[in-house]
């Protein structure tokens, strides 16, 4: 009996040990990118790297919201962003939401082969349909503008796969009872299915911003002017410039990762509440 209590404590030690290491190991460039986010420039390039800061020095993060120009472009580049990430999550989810739905609760005929080619669509890389996606935008003139950089991403198959494999569970007994109590589909869908399906939006909800938050190649076409650009593309001007150092680099780069780092803290709960009624719902 003892032997196996010391065999299993030397299990959960390995265990242990390898989770710390592979957290240490993931974690490792974000404390390098806030530590030297806070060091001069002469101390982020000594060997061995010192990862404790001797002193807090915040020109870098007046450098990198002030620009080497000196305009104060930054903040309007963070605006662009948050409204493009946000609003495309909201659209991603609402829309995904009810296409997931209608797949998953609403038996027609040609539903399989519908949901089969939207995810046909996901092994379409975006590079085969970016030049098409560029030719219509420009074509109807919505370049340089927040509805051509939000129009070609108001939904996605993933997000659509994502709903409807989490609503196929839901429990059809609950929709039918609230059919005979007079409800429509579309009351059933924002007073049960919405309510009911916040581990799933929060892990969409989650994907869908932090992917048009780091979003670089589409960008990259559409804005034309330096007000209507996103973080990535300020991030990779920013880094070009000569004048720019190691640590004004780390700032910009520290400042575009904290609400993506907000946003995770605030929604990761869902994620474990997730798990677990998904898992009791397959068995």
């Amino acid at each position: 009996m003892k032997l196996i209590r010391g065999q299993s404590l030397f299990v959960d030690i390995l265990i242990w040990g390898f989770l710390i290491l592979t957290a240490l190991l993931i974690l490792a460039p974000i404390i390098f990118m806030f530590t030297a986010s806070l060091m001069p420039a002469r101390d982020i390039v000594k060997m061995p790297y010192p990862w404790i800061p001797q002193g807090l020095y915040l020109n870098n993060y007046e450098q990198a919201v002030r620009g080497n120009d000196g305009s104060y472009i930054f903040p309007r580049n963070i605006l662009n962003s948050f409204i493009v990430a946000g609003l495309v999550s909201v659209t991603t989810v609402l829309i995904s939401a009810l296409t997931g739905y209608g797949l998953a609760k609403f038996p027609f005929r040609g539903r399989n082969l519908v949901f089969l080619i939207i995810m046909a669509t996901m092994m379409i890389p975006f590079e085969a349909i970016m030049i098409p996606l560029y030719l219509v935008a420009t074509s109807l003139r919505i370049q340089n503008t927040y509805t051509g950089l939000i129009l070609p991403f108001l939904t996605n198959a993933f997000g659509i796969f994502l709903m409807r494999q989490y609503l196929i569970t839901f429990p059809d007994e609950i929709l039918d009872a609230a059919r005979i109590d007079g409800s429509g589909e579309l009351s059933i869908f924002w007073r049960i299915i919405l309510p009911n399906s916040a581990p799933a939006i929060a892990t969409l909800s989650i994907l869908t911003f932090r992917s048009q938050w780091d979003n670089l190649l589409w960008p990259l076409l559409i804005a034309q002017s330096e007000e209507m650009k996103t973080i990535p593309l300020y991030i990779v001007k920013f880094a070009a410039e000569k004048h720019t150092d190691e640590g004004a680099m780390m700032a910009a780069a520290a400042i575009a990762s904290i609400p993506i780092l907000i946003l995770f803290l605030t929604l990761s709960k869902y994620f474990v509440s997730g798990a677990s009624l998904y898992s009791s719902r397959k068995g």
